[in-house]
């Protein structure tokens, strides 16, 4: 499990992996030291580590992560204990504030183990933070867990590298909307590799990415696909599903389903309102 989380508003890489999560180094020399090149700066500090016969090397982990070209490449990771002592070897007015927030991040992984409803509903409260509508957070949770679903369904199926599931899913994404994901992350002007494509999609483009998934795991089911020539197939007739629904109601509403609007200036919540006032038609004036 991948994700990224908050630290005063940048985004930091982590990953659950035995039992700890490990969090990106360059990430975290970024934020303490605002390097324009934070893979120097560590590639720098490595190198003074290994000199001083630091141990600190050691407490490293090669893991794979996605970069901000979209791939995944071995980066190095450090759990929390590593990461709060290579925090010691670098100077920063950030230090402090980035243990707490450390130690935050791990009492709140117990207790989502203790119970995982806490991590939905978490996952709920920042999305409201963020500025997004009781109805898009009801979809787009519903579309975490179609997701999740899916990928259940692709590793007991033989696929299971983070590049695969990219492959597959933008198998799916071209024949709903005709775009893989990187190229509708440019169709929305989304430039930051932190920045989640379906966190800018509205509800209807949150449906269709659904239906595309929903539709590829039944067909999986059904045909009982394995490996990757027959789970590719599969994500090829799930997503066309979705595609022809998607271009079945364009005809008939003479609308794009698929609009270059994103959450960056406005936020969904306001842009909602915004679209609820000029559709709805004032009341015919009393006689």
């Amino acid at each position: 499990m991948s994700e990224l989380v908050l630290f005063e508003n940048i985004k930091v890489r982590r990953i659950w992996h035995n039992e700890r999560w490990h969090f990106s180094i360059v990430d975290v020399c970024e934020i303490l030291t605002d390097s324009p090149e934070p893979r120097k700066y560590w590639s720098v500090l490595k190198n003074r580590l290994k000199k001083e016969n630091s141990e600190l090397t050691t407490i490293c982990s090669q893991l794979k992560m996605q970069a901000s070209d979209g791939k995944f490449y071995s980066t190095d990771c450090a759990d929390t204990e590593g990461l709060l002592r290579i925090i010691q070897s670098i100077p920063s007015p950030k230090a402090e504030p980035f243990k707490r927030w450390l130690a935050k991040i791990g009492y709140e992984r117990l207790q989502e183990i203790e119970n995982p409803e806490l991590a939905s509903q978490r996952m709920v409260e920042t999305y409201k933070l963020k500025g997004y509508s009781e109805e898009w957070i009801a979809l787009r949770m519903r579309g975490i867990a179609v997701r999740d679903t899916l990928t259940d369904e692709w590793k007991n199926r033989g696929i299971d590298t983070p590049s695969d599931y990219s492959i597959l899913t933008a198998e799916i994404s071209r024949a709903t909307f005709g775009m893989t994901p990187s190229e509708y992350k440019d169709f929305k002007n989304l430039k930051k590799p932190s920045q989640n494509l379906r966190d800018h999609m509205n509800d209807l483009e949150l449906i269709f990415t659904m239906l595309g998934e929903a539709s590829t795991t039944e067909i999986a089911r059904n045909d009982n696909t394995q490996g990757m020539a027959e789970n590719k197939s599969a994500a090829r007739r799930g997503g066309k599903i979705a595609g022809d629904a998607r271009e079945n109601l364009e005809k008939q509403t003479g609308r794009k389903i698929s609009v270059k609007d994103n959450f960056l200036g406005l936020t969904e919540i306001k842009k909602r309102k915004k679209l609820t006032a000029k559709t709805e038609k004032p009341a015919p004036k009393e006689q």
